[in-house]
């Protein structure tokens, strides 16, 4: 159900897009640095393979929260909403060992966890005091998430406990809503400071049969951003 409502509520936030230079009082350019915090274990989805992972290799779930950038085009829509279509960028590399076998001659069996996510968003945002000086919203959307994962290293074949390097490798684009808060402060008559709290909820399919632990990912989490806006 979520990913039905993230693409029919894409699909609408488009529409809106293309007809709302003739409704438009504001255009503007938004850009961010923040801090995406993936979902922690016991919030993430069954058949997720970082958590099937955790059974086997050394690392924290945590390992995966890192700094990610990106911008956001703003149109405002009357006096109380604004329509937004971003781009942004995430990536980590995650070190891992085994946590029961080590090689023959005593050193760690390695290898590294990498995930990146591009997400491309439509959102809409309700300000409920209007263009003010400080201007508080919140906001929900939809995000298409272009993503990347890949496990590269020494492995154990449980077969014959013998070790072998090799790399997995799976990619998707996948759908999934938005829900966001924010606050902006004007900085003079055309920029604006603030920050951003978003959630994203997408999964994506890693595949048992491409030789991961489990079947999909839990592309989920946490962001938070600091916003610099230039008005035009």
């Amino acid at each position: 159900m979520p990913f039905r409502f993230g693409r029919s509520l894409l699909a609408a936030l488009i529409i809106t897009g293309v007809s709302a230079p003739a409704l438009a009082q504001q255009h503007s350019v938004s850009l961010n640095l923040g801090y995406f915090a993936v979902r922690g274990e016991d919030a993430r989805i069954d058949d997720d393979v970082l958590v099937e992972n955790l059974r086997v290799f050394g690392f924290d779930l945590r390992d995966f929260n890192n700094a990610n950038v990106g911008g956001e085009w703003l149109v405002g829509l009357g006096d109380y909403l604004e329509a937004g279509f971003g781009l942004g960028f995430y990536r980590r590399t995650v070190p891992s060992v085994y946590d029961d076998y080590i090689d023959e001659d005593g050193t760690e069996i390695a290898q590294d966890f990498k995930l990146r996510v591009i997400p491309l968003s439509a959102t809409i945002r309700f300000l409920p005091f209007g263009r003010r000086r400080v201007e508080p919203y919140v906001g929900l959307g939809a995000g298409l998430f272009a993503w990347r994962y890949s496990e590269v290293g020494e492995f154990v074949d449980f077969t014959d406990f013998s070790i072998f390097r090799d790399r997995y490798v799976a990619t998707g684009n996948d759908v999934g809503p938005i829900v966001l808060g924010g606050i902006r402060v004007p900085v003079g008559s055309r920029y604006s400071v603030g920050g951003e709290v978003r959630y994203q909820q997408a999964r994506g399919t890693v595949g048992v049969d491409n030789g991961f632990l489990d079947e999909r990912i839990d592309l989920g989490g946490l962001t938070t951003l600091f916003t610099f806006q230039v008005k035009f």
